[in-house]
């Protein structure tokens, strides 16, 4: 039993029902036989063969030989080319298969041109002999009898014979002495002459990557990070899946490079002008851009086609592999603690354009829309225009910030007025500042009227996250809505009104919200914006009621850039900004400024003022103490123009200011020490009268109560 193994089994007997065990003798395995040597050789050549640095390895040897074959083809192309007529033949076809019958005539022009000389060239060679032996026997006479005279010469003025064949002797000297160095080098030359050939053969190949895919390095073969040439993108273009382009570049003589025009380098990408053939359009091939990029090795979001004043051309933009994923540093409003702002005649450093060039935006007289999803940075965009704007002391903000979240918290101390939150209350409030604008827009048109040359300091109304107000339900005391888009509505009527007359005495209205709607973004509040911007949206729909429907056909696609990948850049369509001749819109993509950075440029800003006293929310219903308020208007300013304090007022509460005249405020300044008086001409109040007349107050009632 030695070397079995046993295996013990409990049976139950079906009779007496005792448990019997069972002796089972399993036998030993057979051994495994060993592998046959040949076998394990083989393996390991298999082995050897398949593996990935063997694989490499070929792939090397044969791509570096096949660059010296395709080095070989190209030359002698080239070679071709240079020696007939066949790249006219070519222009010609080209020309013809466009549709452009003009230029083919000029290059059948050209080519007959070329074989009119070509063929005086050769009935010069018949000639050329005789004229080659003439010229040599007339130059070698001469020759020989200008050495003589220099011998003669020389033997004159030496009184020497032998010096008369002097220099004849030096020029055979010389000749012996260039045939001894060809003797040299001619056997060296003539072994290295193949090998240089082969060289150079095979730099030509390698520059053009001239072997098969299979044997192009792996970077190369997956397209990463591919150079653009014109053979890839006319291939781009071929295998677009557009019929009658594929058809008309087959039959281009020159493979459809006559397309394209030069590649040039814009910013982190190329840029190239494609003009299309007869029968293709435009919108064929903007509808195919994500295909396009994949074709060119690229990303959707990495190529931008737009349609140029050119008839029947697109432009091209594609950018390096990863270049949009990489930040574009920051603003110069943070590396540049010097600078300043012209509202009527600067420009706002926003960001760059995608060939790398500054964008600056000019916010003179413009009404501005910023529209995009949610956490696509919309705040960051709006408030880097209005940090800029700051440093100009002529401008005065109110805004309303409905999201809350503090966002807009560094322009306490710099706008007059601010509004942050979201409920129906913060809405009615920021409701009653866009009428104050209306109202501060009607006052200067009327001055307008009385003077014409008057000019007005910029007054900036800033409403962000503006899809709160417009779907606000809230209802005043006369049933009238403060949301919606119907003529009842009080936002929306607001909004319109300064988007119609605000612009020529410089009072503005600037929008930021989200995914465009007709609920939450009406028709004429979107159309009245000057400057329309859009970050990612979600449907092509939204990218027609953010940006416009023009520009949208003309190239305009907030739509396909990525969300959360693509935060802070924008579409923008706007006359402010330098848009490239014949296109609808740019894309930006606009610096970032965190809200550190942003305090320290608004403390800039409030530091070229003398002191501005913001206003915010107050509750409803309650009890107003005017000479409180007048003291908080005023904040730390020296004095204020009783018109100011009084639309200051009106701002704080309509409800108990709104109507109030400068008659008004003088009835409850007097007897108090704190009446208004003149100041360079005009009426003003200063603070120091109603700090004390409020002291003097206090003291008062203390003294009643005790």
């Amino acid at each position: 039993m030695s070397g079995n193994v046993i295996s013990l089994r409990k049976t139950p007997d079906p009779d007496t029902t005792p448990t019997v065990t069972t002796l089972t003798v399993v036998p030993d395995p057979a051994p495994t036989p060993p592998v046959p040597l040949w076998l394990r050789s083989g393996r390991a050549i298999r082995t050897a063969a398949t593996h990935e640095r063997t694989r490499t390895a070929g792939r090397t040897v044969a791509r570096h030989g096949l660059y010296v074959a395709g080095g070989a083809r190209i030359v002698s192309k080239r070679a071709w080319d240079g020696r007939t007529a066949a790249r006219y033949e070519r222009y010609m076809r080209t020309a013809e298969a466009a549709g452009n019958f003009e230029a083919a005539a000029e290059w059948e022009e050209r080519g007959q041109r070329f074989r009119d000389a070509r063929h005086r060239r050769r009935m010069d060679l018949l000639h050329s002999p005789l004229d080659a032996a003439k010229g040599a026997a007339v130059t070698t006479g001469m020759g020989i009898g200008g050495l003589v005279l220099i011998g003669v010469a020389m033997a004159i003025a030496t009184k020497d014979a032998t010096e008369v064949v002097t220099p004849l002797m030096a020029v055979i000297r010389f000749i012996n002495l260039m045939v001894t160095i060809v003797q040299v080098v001619w056997g060296p030359a003539v072994s290295l002459a193949p090998l240089v050939a082969l060289l150079a053969l095979w730099a030509v190949g390698s520059k053009q990557q001239a072997a098969p895919a299979w044997a192009l390095p792996d970077r190369v073969r997956n397209g990463e990070g591919e150079p653009i040439t014109p053979s890839i993108v006319v291939k781009a273009l071929r295998d677009l899946g557009v019929p009658a382009l594929r058809n008309a570049i087959k039959e281009m003589g020159d493979a459809g490079a006559s397309m394209l025009s030069p590649i040039v380098l814009a910013g982190c990408g190329v840029e190239v002008d494609v003009t299309l053939p007869s029968g293709v359009s435009t919108n064929e091939v903007q509808g195919r851009r994500r295909k396009l990029a994949e074709n060119l090795s690229r990303h959707e979001h990495e190529v931008f086609i737009t349609i140029p004043e050119a008839a029947r051309t697109v432009r091209l933009w594609i950018a390096d592999s990863g270049a949009l994923d990489e930040p574009i540093g920051p603003s110069p409003l943070v590396t540049d603690d010097t600078l300043t702002a012209d509202y009527a005649k600067g420009k706002a450093p926003w960001g760059q354009d995608l060939r790398g060039d500054a964008a600056g935006l000019s916010l003179y007289q413009r009404h501005l829309l910023i529209t995009g999803l949610s956490n696509q940075g919309k705040t960051a965009a709006l408030r880097s225009l209005a940090l800029w704007a700051s440093l100009d002391k002529r401008v005065e903000f109110r805004i309303a910030d409905l999201k809350g979240a503090g966002d807009w918290a560094m322009f306490d101390g710099l706008a007059t007025q601010l509004i942050q939150g979201p409920t129906d209350e913060h809405v009615i409030e920021a409701t009653e500042m866009v009428e104050g604008l209306v109202e501060e827009m009607n006052r200067r048109i009327e001055e307008r009227q009385t003077d014409p040359a008057v000019v007005f300091d910029p007054l900036i109304g800033i409403v962000d996250e503006a899809q709160v107000a417009f779907m606000c339900p809230a209802m005043d005391a006369d049933k009238r809505p403060y949301g919606g888009s119907k003529a009842t509505s009080r936002y929306f009527m607001a909004v319109r009104k300064v988007h119609n007359q605000g612009r020529v005495v410089d009072v503005l209205m600037y929008e930021g919200t989200q995914d465009p709607t007709d609920q939450n973004l009406p028709k004429l509040v979107r159309e009245g914006a000057h400057t329309r911007a859009s970050l990612a949206l979600g449907t092509e729909s939204q990218a027609v009621m953010a940006l416009g429907e023009k520009a949208v056909n003309g190239g305009a696609a907030p739509h396909l850039l990525r969300q959360g990948l693509d935060k802070g850049t924008l579409v923008v369509a706007s006359d402010g900004i330098a848009i490239p001749k014949g296109q609808s819109s740019i894309t930006v993509r606009t610096h970032f400024i965190g809200d550190e950075d942003a305090v320290a440029i608004t403390d800039r800003a409030k530091a070229l003022r003398d002191g501005v006293t913001t206003l915010h929310v107050v509750d409803r219903g309650e009890d107003r103490d005017p000479l409180a308020d007048i003291a908080a208007v005023i904040g730390d300013a020296p004095r204020l123009r009783t018109q100011d304090v009084i639309k200051r007022l009106s701002a704080l509460d309509a409800d108990a200011y709104g109507d109030w005249s400068p008659g008004d405020l003088t009835r409850v300044l007097d007897s108090t020490g704190a009446e208004p008086y003149k100041s360079d001409g005009r009426m003003v109040v200063g603070r120091d009268q109603i700090t004390r007349a409020l002291a003097h107050r206090d003291a008062e009632d203390s003294a009643s109560g005790a």
